[in-house]
């Protein structure tokens, strides 16, 4: 073992050893050897291949009502603890590693492409023109509470303090006991302004810090490799959001809602930059200034502490008006400061400086300053605005019904396109004076106009979920149009299904036929793929696939077309909602469709494990630069004609398979209602959305996260595999497996795929998803669980022969040891869940339901992601 796994250990020691004091001094020494049994008993069943867990079975039968709870928050708590261990060991790790030599650094992405035969010039000119923007969305799945991060995070503190040798013992201990005497649950589900407020502590308390490193990380390893500097008014990566925007079957986003966080992430940039001057003024005590800030600020002994003074005081006017906006009262966005109100005086202090010879000073914290507004702006992040088709549809549905001109809905598309474009061109407003339609419609055309009375450098896109037709799109520019938006807001198809993804270039294709929006667009298209309903509609098989060829045939459509394409991943944090490793994920894209440009989202409780940390944020933005920079100078070849065959041939197969299980058994939804917490899910105050669409609807009306959620509390991990198991398993029967590997070794999509789906086999477990059945599922659903299991385990033999190795994960040693390691922690948290579902769905109990509620929190800690 070396040194560094060694301080591992021992931080996870240390922090076990606090909790169990804390335990012990609260509950007392017998309930404390109660849990070191179970832990052992667990450690010992995972050793013990032939065990089925039945002496800690036995224990944990013999506990009261009254000890669950406390049971289940002690692993929960433990799980917690070390994930905060090993977030604070990835930050050892890449401090004890130098970071030229780090396989994914920008400096060595820089090498590369100069040995690949680019010129400097031309990676400078794509640097320049690269636009990563990484979405922070409206439906956290983030578990914890916010208070209880702030003390992960006050504990990760400590043990950076502890590692440069100062003693914080007694505050690590005393913040341990806080968080075991804080209830980890939820009183009531946040509403989306609180989902907002935590999108704007992670950028508080991680982001604004990392973000100035990252930055000067990029300039240093351009000087070093280009012999250029990063401009300050560059930053490769921005920050857009959902959380206030995001009303797609929320019925809490509303408009009011909306314009609030608009406010609220203009007074938070405001506040944080108040802080970022306070503290600069202070450093700049200097008395030498060029000519022209002394022509500024006259005869003052201290110039830039003068010239920050006013622009401290325009900052502090701007809270203010913020703040009367907030309490109801009127204000124009027009009297608020905007960038270059903030940058104009700041770039002055730094030619001044430099001017005077004070390189040095300049390069200090007043450049951190210019880089964050070159990042961040004066709106923190930029707000998405997320609906579905059918309520704008509805608008118009409306208004053709009142004018008497027929159904809109009833309309073919020809008819909508040609009402909409002449519209469209018309110079007479459509909504009539004094019209009152419902108060949904209401709904739209108030958000329309807050949109309107926003500034536009606060808004990023109007994304249309369920988008299908070009009229989908056309109806939004409209209605934006009458509601008195004077910008061109970029409007964002959204293709989620795995038919609309296989027709998404058409829609585009007739969009950008048209003159008139063409001209909108100004050469720019941009289109949301959708990663977690196309899975859980067809199968993680056929949705990736079907995926991958919508962007390469939407990159086409719009190459012809003369438009650049950005394309907006909708991804999630599992693989079965898209998530995995940025750097893999986004090499593995078809060529060309990563030209400069990319948007992602960053979802729950992944915002806080790749950006919660400043010193891990760092590395994921430096990744993604990195991996945005490659991608477009360098993409990967296309697939070999075999290969895409092959493909077909697999998705058809999985599609097919995954169908005949999730739409066709008439089993499967009550097997699936049955085994896992799906129903309980909804009483776990994750976030301000409803778990379904439909309050009445199946399995099609669930959202994408639960959906991933239910299954992996129970390890079975179906979204994952399920068809692909059958496609790849007839592939190697019909002596496919040499192709397989193959696609396998040269192909990074293909690399990526099998990868992410052995992490997922890695993670489930057959025999703990066997226990949940055999407590939960009635006799005759029994068959369709062990035949899923069996399923589930062919599954990993043919991903083993794939990669032509022994183990799961041989190639990624560190995540197997994070799994393993956690395993007996997470099995204790498993068995009381079903034994809790059981009890509780014959008698509900509300100090059940509140363990319940945190053996899902813990397994979801364990297991490092919920949905």
């Amino acid at each position: 073992m070396t040194k560094l796994d060694e301080s591992l250990r021992d931080d996870v020691r240390m922090l076990g050893e606090s909790l169990g004091q804390t335990i012990e001094n609260h509950l007392g020494s017998a309930f404390l050897q109660k849990i070191e049994r179970i832990r052992h008993l667990a450690k010992a069943g995972r050793l013990d291949a032939a065990s089925n867990h039945d002496a800690l079975l036995e224990e944990l039968s013999g506990l009261s009502e009254a000890e669950m709870l406390p049971v289940a928050r002690a692993f929960s708590q433990f799980l917690n603890l070390a994930n905060i261990a090993e977030e604070f060991h990835r930050v050892r790790l890449h401090q004890d590693v130098c970071e030229l030599d780090a396989e994914d650094s920008f400096a060595r992405q820089l090498k590369q492409l100069q040995a690949d035969g680019l010129t400097d010039e031309q990676i400078l000119q794509a640097i320049d023109r690269m636009d990563v923007d990484l979405v922070l969305t409206a439906h956290p799945t983030e578990v914890n509470r916010r208070t209880l991060i702030k003390k992960y995070n006050a504990i990760t503190d400590c043990l950076r303090q502890l590692e440069r040798g100062e003693y914080r013992q007694r505050r690590l201990n005393e913040l341990v006991s806080q968080i075991w005497h804080t209830n980890e649950i939820r009183q009531q589900r946040p509403t989306p302004i609180d989902e907002a407020k935590w999108g704007f502590a992670v950028i508080e308390g991680s982001l604004w810090q990392a973000v100035p490193n990252y930055l000067r990380q990029l300039d240093e390893s351009m000087q070093a490799v280009l012999n250029r500097p990063l401009p300050l008014d560059c930053s490769p990566v921005r920050f857009s959001s959902w959380m206030g925007g995001d009303r797609d079957g929320n019925p809490y986003v509303t408009a009011e809602v909306t314009r609030q966080v608009l406010m609220l992430a203009r007074w938070m940039a405001a506040d944080l930059y108040d802080r970022d001057l306070t503290q600069l003024r202070t450093e700049l005590s200097m008395f030498e200034c060029n000519a022209e800030l002394r022509q500024r600020v006259g005869d003052a002994a201290e110039p830039y502490r003068h010239l920050l003074a006013g622009l401290r005081r325009r900052l502090g006017q701007t809270k203010e008006l913020i703040q009367a906006g907030l309490s109801g009262q009127p204000f124009s966005n027009e009297a608020l400061m905007t960038a270059e109100d903030l940058l104009e005086p700041l770039r002055l202090c730094h030619r001044s400086l430099i001017e005077c010879g004070m390189q040095i000073i300049a390069g200090g914290l007043l450049e951190d300053i210019i880089r964050r507004i070159a990042c961040f702006g004066v709106t923190l992040v930029r707000l998405d605005i997320r609906q579905n088709a059918d309520r704008h549809a509805a608008v118009f549905d409306a208004l053709t019904r009142f004018y008497e001109m027929g159904s809109y809905l009833e309309w073919d598309e020809a008819r909508k396109q040609a009402f909409l474009l002449k519209e469209l061109r018309s110079k007479r407003p459509l909504i009539p004076v004094g019209w009152e339609p419902d108060e949904q419609i209401r709904e739209v055309l108030e958000t329309c106009r807050v949109i309107a009375e926003a500034d536009p450098d606060a808004l990023g896109s109007y994304v249309i979920s369920m988008a299908s037709q070009p009229s989908d799109v056309l109806s939004v520019i409209l209605l934006l149009r009458e509601m008195g938006v004077g910008h061109d807001m970029r409007v964002v198809p959204l293709f989620e299904t795995l038919v609309d993804l296989q027709e998404a270039h058409h829609c585009v294709d007739q969009l950008l036929a048209i003159d008139w929006y063409r001209d909108y667009t100004h050469g720019h298209q941009e289109v949301m793929i959708g990663y977690s309903d196309s899975s859980k509609d067809a199968g993680q098989l056929a949705a990736v696939w079907g995926q991958y060829k919508a962007q390469e045939a939407l990159t086409a459509t719009c190459r012809a077309r003369g438009v650049h394409l950005t394309l907006f991943h909708g991804r999630g944090g599992t693989v079965g909602r898209g998530g995995g490793p940025t750097h893999r994920a986004i090499l593995a894209q078809p060529p060309g469709s990563v030209n400069h440009t990319i948007r992602v989202t960053e979802q729950g409780e992944v915002i806080r494990f790749k950006f919660g940390i400043p010193e891990i944020a760092e590395r994921n933005l430096e990744r993604y630069s990195g991996a945005v920079l490659a991608a477009t100078l360098c993409p990967s070849p296309a697939p070999r004609p075999e290969w895409r065959a092959m493909m077909e041939s697999l998705a058809a197969d999985a599609f097919q398979a995954y169908r005949a299980v999730v739409r066709d058994d008439p089993r499967f939804v009550p097997f699936f209602r049955a085994s896992t917490p799906e129903h309980e899910l909804g009483k776990l105050p994750l976030g301000s959305r409803p778990a379904k669409r439909r309050a009445d609807g199946g399995v099609e009306s669930l959202r994408a996260i639960p959906w991933v959620f239910a299954w992996t509390q129970i390890r079975l991990m179906l979204p994952a595999w399920l068809g692909s198991d059958a496609a790849l398993g007839q592939a190697i029967a019909a002596g496919q497996l040499q192709r397989l590997h193959e696609m396998y070794g040269a192909w990074p999509f293909f690399t990526s795929y099998v990868d992410m789906l052995e992490m997922v086999l890695a993670k489930s477990d057959p025999a703990i998803a066997e226990y949940y059945a055999a407590r939960l599922v009635p006799a005759e659903l029994q068959e369709l669980g062990a035949t899923l299991r069996e399923r589930l385990r062919d599954t990993f033999d043919m991903v083993l022969k794939i990669k032509q190795t022994g183990k799961l994960l041989a190639d990624f040693p560190l995540i197997r040891r994070s799994i393993n390691v956690r395993n007996p922690y997470i099995d204790p948290l498993h068995y009381l869940q079903a034994e809790l579902l059981h009890r509780d769905r014959n008698q509900p109990n509300e100090r059940l339901e509140q363990a319940l509620m945190v053996t899902m929190a813990g397994i979801s800690a364990g297991m490092q992601n919920t949905g």
